[in-house]
């Protein structure tokens, strides 16, 4: 099944031509005001794909604003470049830059699937939901050659393990066969985070995510094959997006959302510098005003790590968000129930012998795939010995539920 991004060839959204597709219901466009855009988007810049042999995939989570105990990225860096994307300091362990090289040099963890399935397979493994996308987005541009995500996902079925998703990528209906299978024995949920519904704002924040309304197709794709979906508006950044938390949640709603979160932006490390930078470009006229706003949510500070305030801000602003979320989502008929992935069904799956220890995989990369070294792959199978271990946790996680 091939899925593209909702942009056209040319660089310029989909909606250049027409605002709201064909197949798309007159119901479902009625509350879906995606304005075209008028810009021609510049080239877009040169992405580089190294693997790396991965020791282990699982990473633990004890973080009381944080949904989940255990996630899983198949991939460092993003090809989307959202330039408020909390995860890219990490890039720095790897000696790259958090700013372009995050978007543009990136590594995939080639053996995930192996790795994962030794973690699955010790004797002493409870499951739990694992949460896939906390970090860097599993469906982001890349997936379609390397197809990590898919991998895993059936690794899921298999064994029955219950998993999340967060994407904001259309991507995702790809792997409609897998979902509908997984959420037909309770063991699925697919976040579909949406920014905007203006397709040159999206391209500004977000140049290579796919266009708002793909996104908002995937989810009524997912939801018309059973698997149960929820939305996040996030990041809100003030006098960028925020007006539009009531559009998005409607427009979810109608394709066929059930549950929504929201979070406000966050500026951690190196992230704080490329935003106002960004700022400053993109909306000279109200930059202040921004970077004003955002301390007001962060007690005077551009940035805040405290548990319980991190996501959601403090203060009369943070308070009005809450408000205007609690009065939509009411409305909407949203959050009215919280779904209970199944833990009861895990089978633990047979051992990979030398899986765990660093051998070489049966992995096929893409031809032309390089190691973490810059060394190209012999035979198209992944040499070991290439990893480079990333010594530092995440810079943050979303916050998927109230």
């Amino acid at each position: 099944m091939q899925v593209d991004d909702g942009w056209s060839g040319s660089g310029l959204p989909a909606d250049f031509v027409d605002s709201v597709p064909d197949n798309i219901s007159d119901d479902a466009a009625k509350v879906i005001p995606i304005l075209p855009d008028t810009r021609h988007a510049p080239p877009a810049p040169k992405t580089t794909v190294t693997a790396e042999e991965a020791r282990k995939m699982l990473s633990r989570n004890d973080s009381p604003d944080i949904p989940f105990e255990a996630a899983v990225n198949p991939y460092r860096g993003c090809e989307h470049g959202c330039v408020y994307c909390y995860a890219r300091p990490t890039h720095s362990y790897l000696g790259y830059s958090p700013g372009l090289d995050f978007e543009t040099r990136l590594v995939a963890k080639a053996n995930a699937v192996q790795a994962l399935r030794a973690e699955l397979s010790r004797p002493g493994y409870k499951p739990s939901p694992i949460n896939i996308g906390s970090a860097t987005d599993p469906y982001q541009p890349i997936e379609r050659e390397w197809r990590l995500t898919r991998g895993l996902l059936e690794l899921m079925l298999e064994t029955r393990h219950p998993v999340t998703i967060v994407t904001k990528n259309g991507l995702v209906a790809r792997d409609l066969d897998l979902l509908a299978a997984l959420a037909e024995q309770k063991l699925v949920v697919v976040y579909m985070s949406i920014t905007t519904l203006d397709a040159g704002m999206a391209r500004t924040l977000e140049p290579r995510a796919a266009a708002p309304w793909r996104r908002l197709e995937a989810v009524r794709s997912l939801t018309d094959a059973g698997v149960p979906v929820g939305v996040l508006v996030a990041p809100i950044i003030p006098f960028i997006n925020d007006e539009s938390m009531e559009h998005i949640l409607q427009a979810s709603k109608a394709a066929g959302a059930h549950y929504a979160s929201y979070t406000v932006l966050r500026l951690p490390w190196e992230v704080k510098t490329l935003f106002e930078d960004w700022l400053n470009v993109h909306f000279p006229d109200r930059a202040q005003r921004v970077l004003h706003r955002v301390e007001d949510l962060r007690n005077g500070r551009r940035n805040d790590s405290n548990f319980g305030s991190r996501m959601r801000g403090t203060g009369i602003w943070a308070d009005l968000l809450r408000q205007r979320f609690a009065v939509a989502t009411r409305k909407l008929g949203l959050n009215r129930h919280r779904l209970a992935l199944d833990c009861t069904r895990f089978l633990r799956p047979a051992a990979v012998p030398g899986a765990a220890a660093g051998e070489p995989s049966d992995f096929l990369s893409p031809a032309g795939a390089q190691a973490s070294s810059g060394v190209p792959f012999h035979g198209a199978s992944p040499a070991a010995g290439g990893a480079r271990q990333l010594r530092a946790a995440a810079a943050g996680q979303l916050s998927l539920f109230d």
